[in-house]
């Protein structure tokens, strides 16, 4: 057998053996046996480099890092789908479409995966390309990321057409996200928020290894194409699993609307069986011709509407309640109950947010209370059964006293939460500003989590961000968990720290109210941390974004000896207090014009189009206000601000529209919004 054949006999043994396990989940061989394989075939392109193919499943570990992701356009244009909330919405689509094809018609059930939408190029059998939705019209090319997924076919089954697409939704499955956060809890890392984001960040990662690591699938349900050798909906998703593709087996053809409520009904509650996050129901026209016939709206195709399902609630006592304290003294209370399965999870505790949503919910010890969990992790009480409530419940009273050090608490004029004023010696608060400080957009000290601070406070080791400074490897050593290369790249990150540039500096001392934007127009401003300790109200006031509230926090944390006695330290250590992040200027286009940017991003990072912004001689601004020029809005725009920018006439502008004008070709950064 020559070298050529040995390389294309493996990677098609290969590409059968990762089909089985990832989409089929029915291995025909060993991991070890398939590992042989796989270091066989590496070894021979190693060696025989002109029998190169980007579709060999060597590709899959991934390799290389993409300094930017290409925009281009899609073949076909991605649609979005119209929403429907209830069975009355469905009947009436159903009119409409029947208004158009006649009385006959059947359907397509498919659940709707909570994922990001991807689009897949194949050439004569062969994955060519993979872009992201983007506005639907063109996507980011994400290829290298999409070839490291298993479940991703680099090569198909014939007979296939010459070229097609497929669409799809890469996901992170449940237990995949779980393990991703516990290995990131166990560094002392943020957990991820959900998986759907996890997974759309995922394919913005510009290294493919790192892409390779996480536990993707590619989960497929619409083929683009002609010469499909189907003419219903139904039979191209077989059409497809043949093919290679991973397309789950619960989809349904209804005869008729009855018997797609009856599918909608049996995964409303069935949902949380699954090994994926689901967020509704997908019913198309189950003909293609029909389909063809009803054709496009400007946005959604007229043969698909998605059903969303209610956010899932159930019912559990509230047995207790307890009180958390935040590193800016805040204090949180959160219901503790009696366990209760969820949306495919025990749920245990709830937040209550603050004494006014209390007092609002009227909730008491042993109430009987709603729980909701909905498009994130963390669930929340929405009500209290009444009915059900015992004759000798006692209406709640709020702490007065920090649990934590006892200290009374006491609350501002005009705000929600109570408050512990006892900074400098409330263990939360100490650790928490420490955590902060530490955090990636403040200091971004490498080698140390959230545990490892409490760590070093609790062993008496630190007992505030500046004796981070102090460290020495030796004392490090000793610590729990703290092997000789942790504690070396400890101290490496720390020192590394030092070269972070004046605003995030002033960002990571966590002064109230001053967020990353604050800090960046702070610095930008004075220049110096001197020349803000300095400056009065009447001159914080003619700084953009800053209001009465943020002066007076600023004023008032720069009024107490500890935290200018800190900034000296700070100052000592070697941090940078002056100077600021030289922008490269491109045009005056956008001078003078203040601009608030809010939402999550598809085609570029918050933290890039902020730089553009300025590059463009624009100023980014937190809050929208009368003097806001515009607001470039993504996904999942706040409603408080979009509802303030309609009143106040303020133009919002979306991501597309905004680039479009700067002719932004690609995201240069590593992630999108996770």
């Amino acid at each position: 057998m020559t070298i050529a054949e040995q390389i294309a006999q493996l990677r098609t043994e290969l590409n059968r053996h990762n089909h089985d396990y990832y989409v089929l989940d029915a291995p025909a061989i060993s991991d070890f046996e398939f590992d042989q394989k796989l270091k066989r075939l590496l070894d021979l392109e190693l060696t025989y480099p002109e029998f190169d193919d980007p579709n060999s499943p060597t590709k899959r570990v991934g390799g290389g890092v993409t300094s930017g992701f290409e925009t281009v356009p899609h073949r076909s244009r991605m649609y979005s789908l119209d929403n429907s909330y209830s069975k009355q919405d469905l009947l009436d689509w159903e009119t409409r479409i029947k208004k158009i094809i006649g009385d006959t018609v059947e359907y397509t059930c498919e659940l709707k995966y909570d994922g990001a939408s991807i689009s897949l190029t194949y050439e004569h059998g062969n994955l060519v390309r993979a872009v992201t939705r983007g506005d639907g019209v063109q996507g980011d090319d994400v290829t290298a990321n999409i070839r490291t997924i298993h479940s991703v076919p680099l090569q198909i089954n014939p007979p296939f057409p010459d070229i097609f697409d497929i669409r799809g939704e890469i996901i992170l499955p449940i237990a995949g996200f779980l393990e991703m956060n516990k290995m990131r809890t166990d560094k002392g890392e943020e957990p991820y928020r959900n998986p759907r984001n996890t997974a759309s960040g995922s394919l913005k990662l510009q290294d493919s290894r790192e892409v390779a690591k996480r536990p993707l699938e590619c989960l497929l349900y619409s083929v683009v194409g002609s010469e499909l050798y189907t003419d219903t909906q139904f039979g191209s998703l077989e059409l497809a699993r043949n093919w290679g593709f991973k397309v789950p087996e619960f989809n349904s053809h209804a005869k008729d609307m009855s018997s797609v409520f009856q599918f909608i009904d049996y995964w409303d509650v069935n949902r949380q069986n699954l090994p994926y996050e689901i967020d509704g129901v997908v019913v198309k026209v189950h003909n293609l011709k029909h389909q063809e016939q009803l054709g496009y709206t400007s946005k959604s195709p007229r043969w698909a509407i998605a059903y969303k399902f209610q956010a899932e609630q159930a019912m559990t006592r509230l047995e207790h309640i307890s009180y958390q304290v935040g590193r800016t003294g805040a204090i949180t209370p959160v219901a503790n109950l009696s366990p209760v399965e969820l949306a495919g999870t025990t749920v245990k505790r709830a937040s209550l947010h603050n004494a006014d949503q209390i007092t609002k919910l009227d909730v008491r010890i042993g109430d009987m209370v709603y729980v909701e969990k909905g498009g994130e992790i963390i669930p929340k009480i929405v009500g209290v059964a009444m009915e059900l409530r015992h004759p000798d419940a006692q209406q709640l009273e709020y702490i007065s006293t920090c649990p934590e050090c006892q200290t009374e608490l006491i609350r501002n004029e005009g705000e929600a939460h109570h408050y512990c004023p006892n900074i400098d010696h409330c263990p939360p608060q100490i650790i928490g500003r420490i955590d902060h400080f530490i955090s990636r957009k403040a200091m971004d000290i490498d080698g140390l989590g959230g545990e490892t601070v409490a760590l070093l406070v609790d062993n008496g080791l630190i007992k505030n961000y500046a004796d981070l400074y102090t460290l020495d490897k030796a004392q490090l050593l000793p610590l729990e968990r703290m092997a000789d290369k942790s504690a070396e790249n400890l101290i490496k990150g720390i020192l590394k720290s030092k070269e972070r540039p004046f605003h995030r500096v002033l960002f990571a001392l966590g002064i109230r109210f001053v967020g990353e934007t604050v800090a960046q127009n702070l610095a930008t401003h004075f220049k110096s941390i001197d020349a803000l300790i300095a400056a009065n109200k009447e001159t914080l006031l003619a700084v953009d974004d800053i209001g009465e509230r943020i002066a007076d926090s600023v004023i008032k944390f720069f009024s107490e000896d500890a935290n200018v006695k800190m900034i000296e330290k700070l100052k000592s250590f070697g941090l940078q207090f002056s100077g600021q992040q030289d922008i490269e200027t491109i045009s005056d286009k956008l001078s003078g014009r203040s601009i608030v940017v809010s939402g999550v991003f598809e085609r570029i990072s918050r933290d890039d189009l902020k730089k553009l912004i300025e590059q463009h001689g624009g100023k980014v601004v937190g809050s929208i206000s009368s003097k806001t020029d515009f607001v470039v809005a993504g996904d999942n725009m706040g409603p408080t601000k979009r509802v303030k920018a309609e009143k106040l006439g303020i133009p919002l502008k979306t991501e597309n529209d905004f680039l479009l004008e700067f002719e932004y070709q690609g995201n240069t950064s590593a992630r999108k919004n996770i």
